[in-house]
């Protein structure tokens, strides 16, 4: 149940491509199917990072069993991700990593 939220500063011209791009990105580097990932887009915020407008994102990146020895690793693809897609330099992204207990994550009327 890979969720990713990329809340940005920066108007996004083609949002559904960026969005399953967004998704795509998750699945991939949390090694989980796709078909589970929830992704979220917002684009164009008014967002300030270190008091500045210029390009920027916050990340939400949670997951059930999410590989805490790999955050490095995660933030280097999503950095990398933001910088060629949305033109993002990296020191200019923030990103909360959450793993999530199973049993305090619902789904389908149930828990994990």
């Amino acid at each position: 149940m890979p969720f990713i939220k990329v809340e940005t500063n920066v108007a996004v011209s083609d949002e559904n491509a960026c969005l399953k791009a967004i998704s795509a990105l998750a699945a991939d580097i949390l090694g989980k199917p796709e078909s589970y990932v929830l992704a979220v887009l917002e684009p164009a915020k008014r967002l300030l990072f270190g008091g500045t407008p210029e390009p920027a994102a916050f990340v939400t990146l949670d997951s059930i069993g999410l590989p805490e020895a790999r955050t490095p690793e995660l933030s280097a693809a999503v950095c990398g991700f933001l910088n060629r897609e949305l033109a993002i330099p990296s020191n200019r992204v923030y990103i909360a990593f959450g793993n999530i207990e199973r049993n305090l994550f619902g789904w389908d009327g149930r828990t994990f």
